[in-house]
């Protein structure tokens, strides 16, 4: 789990957090680093999947998922 910027720290939280509950396993990144730079990071350490918040999807309630191989799944909603 990561967020683009810090507009996104109290949205993110709160996904990582519904996720948990759901009984998946999550980390999340929250830093202020660029977003290319955590996912190529993630992507280096072989993570399955990187969900991704930013402004569009605080908005409509989604998230965007990557899988490995830098592959984009599309934006999905968090609630299992």
């Amino acid at each position: 789990m990561t967020n683009i910027s810090e507009a996104q720290t109290d949205y993110a939280e709160d996904v990582a957090k519904m996720l948990r509950e759901a009984g998946l396993r999550v980390e999340s990144d929250l830093r202020g680093e660029k977003i290319n730079y955590k996912i190529r990071e993630h992507s280096l350490l072989k993570r399955p999947y990187i969900v991704v918040v930013g402004d569009k999807e605080k908005a409509a309630g989604l998230v965007a998922i990557r899988a490995r191989g830098n592959q984009d799944l599309g934006q999905m909603s968090p609630r299992p």
